[in-house]
């Protein structure tokens, strides 16, 4: 994969490209997989899974639409499987250069053998959880940008503006930092209960959620801002107050080497503790690790993954009309935002800075 030139690096020194050695370490932790399998090889299909593997390169076409690429991972070496119309673009713009391709016709699937990606899902995840230093490095750079990109869309709403034309600009100013938008949801005051607020022609009015989930290098980092004209009801400033003390306890829990399934049921209860019903969690998913999926993975109850001891993740509690969410590194017991503008007002929740509403007039 040839280097971005216009790609800055996201501390000033960092190389941010792709990395042959980070390369060698993820082919080592998916033989060790194989290795505890007694297996030969495994066929990669989910963009997840391709996006680590190669390290950041863009596989897609459609957003909607699995990778167009599948890496079979092998004890004798690994082959990149692709159609054929789509070999030369590829090789020049986005696969390592010294990997083996194999191009076949566009209708014919590509040649599976060895063990499904299926069947070692979960030790995928565990093996990607544990991000190099590149790859800490691009999360921070992405989750700098899409925050950077909500700012300058939402600093110049206006109360008549539509959900959809709000939507637009996001997007827009996303995609111009090289970013993809995942998800792009604006709820204005009319629909400030509903949690996944597909964008309407409606008004934004009084205030608005927007939601925001960005790829770039195979990463996601996910975020929600809030945007208000006019002074806040009290019972606006107690609802926005309460549901950043929920953050915080799942903050709190999210340990290296604990169970994701039970930092969620800390989670839940921790809603009744801060005021809200009991069942608040079950209405709306609360997040997870974060990484090469949107969660990766969700955290639902039952859950075997466990936090790596650098854990990036995104929590995303919510209320009707209240809602708070970032993607961080947590180390040490120490949180890290990464979706951060400084432009953005924020309040201090148990010494970390978390997203204030923005007050537009």
């Amino acid at each position: 994969m040839r280097p971005d030139p216009t790609e800055a690096p996201a501390d000033g020194t960092r190389d941010l490209s792709p990395s042959r050695e980070d390369r060698t370490v993820k082919r080592a932790r998916v033989l060790e997989i194989l290795d505890r399998h007694k297996a030969d090889s495994v066929l990669l299909t989910t963009a997840a899974a391709v996006n680590w593997y190669l390290d950041g390169a863009r596989t897609h076409v459609s957003l909607a639409a699995p990778p167009i690429v599948a890496v079979r991972v092998g004890r004798h070496g690994d082959v990149v499987h692709l159609t054929g119309n789509e070999r030369d673009r590829m090789l020049r713009e986005e696969l390592p250069e010294d990997v083996e391709v194999r191009a076949r016709d566009w209708w014919l699937p590509a040649p599976a053998d060895g063990i499904a990606e299926a069947a070692i899902a979960a030790e995928l995840r565990a093996a990607r959880s544990a991000l190099l230093p590149t790859e800490s490095a691009r999360f921070a750079a992405l989750g700098r940008r899409a925050a950077e990109a909500l700012t300058d869309a939402l600093e110049g709403a206006t109360p008549d503006m539509t959900e959809a034309a709000l939507a637009a600009r996001v997007t827009g100013l996303v995609a111009s930092r090289g970013m993809d938008s995942l998800v792009v949801l604006v709820g204005g005051e009319s629909r400030s209960e509903h949690r996944h607020p597909l964008p309407t022609p409606s008004p934004i009015g009084r205030r608005a959620m927007v939601v925001l989930c960005a790829r770039r290098w195979g990463l996601i980092a996910n975020l929600t801002r809030w945007i208000r004209f006019g002074p806040a009801t009290a019972e606006e400033e107690d609802s926005e107050a309460r549901i950043l003390e929920v953050e915080a306890d799942a903050f709190a829990v999210t340990r290296a080497g604990a169970a994701v399934s039970d930092a969620l049921a800390e989670i839940a209860a921790a809603y009744p503790r801060h005021g809200f019903p009991p069942v608040e969690w079950t209405r709306h998913h609360q997040g997870g690790p974060a990484g090469y999926d949107g969660r990766d993975p969700r955290a639902v109850p039952g859950l075997p993954d466990v936090f790596a001891p650098r854990a990036h993740v995104t929590w995303n509690p919510s209320a009707a009309g209240a809602k708070v969410e970032d993607t961080v590194v947590i180390e040490g017991g120490i949180v890290t935002p990464l979706t951060v503008d400084p432009r953005w007002p924020t309040t201090p929740v148990r010494g970390v800075a978390r997203p204030s509403v923005l007050q537009l007039g």
